[in-house]
């Protein structure tokens, strides 16, 4: 099993270890529901470097971006980032990620850790074009520090102007001392916040220098259970839950990142599905009875016949209601419709709702 740049840290400050993806990883310090919270009210700090990092350079590197990526990366200057994902030729989805134009012709793709070895495959597979490929997965500590007190701690470390920045760009310069950082608004908690990204060297030093930074706004370690909780508020999909090398990208609500203005991998079928539509959707549903809606729960209706699946659920921290994410047959549902969600042999009321379910002020 791996383990990040900051595994020791973790394990001192008496952070529940966890297995994921391959990697060493906390799962909580304090408690899920006081980290969740600590970056809804102010800061939290998230050690996400199991993530993958994948360089693209060369005069053909967006050639190549265009022909496996669902958006489209012609729009992109330097320093803008977008949200896309790998579409595979059966119509499911290989993974999300987020693209990064970098400076002259140069990307960055940034995949989830569970599928690193996958995605890299496909990548130098499509390669037909001869653009420069680097995985920098295993030197690069990524760092995602989140919550609405997150540009007034990490300000005082850099002179990049962090309140300046808009959501989906980034910026390179000097962090905490270190050159070269990479620094970007993108997020994963509905929360407000960065993202570093940097060389393991520089791990330890880095992670002090914002805890010492954000000591006035009682800054807090948060793990992957409080990251887990966060997005399904926002009603962001989890790969491997909500989408995965099976799940129609057009079901799954990602229609808005697949632009038709360009050609790429099983686009004239992912066409054909968007003006034809899906049997089935992504909803969001809360729970109107008690009870917790967990992953592979069956949905049903009044009559007890199957009509969907659950793919995420946990009780909100921040909304105190149990809330969930699933596929239902498109022909079941309508604007807040009533729904089961089978517990325990136990037909609980839900109802669908429209996502997000946390609302920013």
């Amino acid at each position: 099993m791996k383990s990040t740049a900051l595994t020791h840290v973790h394990e001192v400050l008496g952070a529940k270890m966890v297995p994921f993806a391959g990697y060493n990883m906390p799962v909580s310090y304090a408690g899920i529901k006081d980290e969740h919270n600590a970056v809804r009210s102010s800061v939290g700090v998230f050690d996400v470097s199991h993530m993958g990092e994948f360089i693209l350079k060369g005069e053909h590197a967006l050639e190549l971006v265009q022909k496996i990526t669902s958006n489209d990366a012609s729009k992109l200057t330097p320093w803008k980032v977008q949200y896309s994902y790998f579409p595979n030729e059966a119509g499911g989805i290989i993974d999300d990620l987020l693209v990064y134009k970098l400076e002259g012709d140069g990307y960055m793709l940034v995949v989830n850790a569970s599928n690193i070895e996958k995605d890299w495959d496909w990548l130098v597979a499509n390669n037909t074009m001869g653009v420069e490929l680097y995985n920098i997965s295993d030197r690069t500590t990524l760092l995602a520090v989140q919550g609405p007190n997150a540009a007034k701690v990490l300000q005082a470390l850099t002179k990049i102007d962090l309140a300046g920045m808009t959501y989906y760009t980034s910026q390179k310069g000097s962090f905490a001392g270190i050159d070269d950082v990479l620094v970007s608004a993108t997020g994963y908690t509905g929360a407000g916040g960065f993202e570093l990204y940097f060389e393991n060297d520089h791990a330890e030093l880095i992670w002090n220098s914002i805890f010492e930074a954000g000591r006035a706004y009682d800054i807090q370690p948060v793990g992957l259970g409080a990251r887990d909780t966060l997005r399904l508020e926002m009603g962001f999909c989890l790969y491997g839950n909500d989408i995965d090398d099976t799940t129609s990208p057009i079901a799954a609500g990602l229609s808005w990142i697949t632009k038709f203005s360009k050609e790429f991998v099983n686009s004239a079928n992912l066409l054909m599905e968007k003006e034809n539509g899906t049997q089935r959707k992504l909803v969001g549903f809360e729970l109107l009875e008690r009870g917790i809606p967990r992953k592979d729960y069956m949905i049903v209706d009044a009559k007890g016949k199957e009509i969907g699946i659950v793919t995420s659920g946990t009780m909100s921290p921040s909304l105190n209601k149990a809330i969930g994410m699933g596929y239902i047959d498109v022909s079941a549902i309508a604007a807040k419709s009533e729904v089961f969600v089978v517990i325990r042999d136990k037909k609980v009321l839900a109802r669908v709702v429209k996502l997000p379910f946390y609302k920013l002020n």
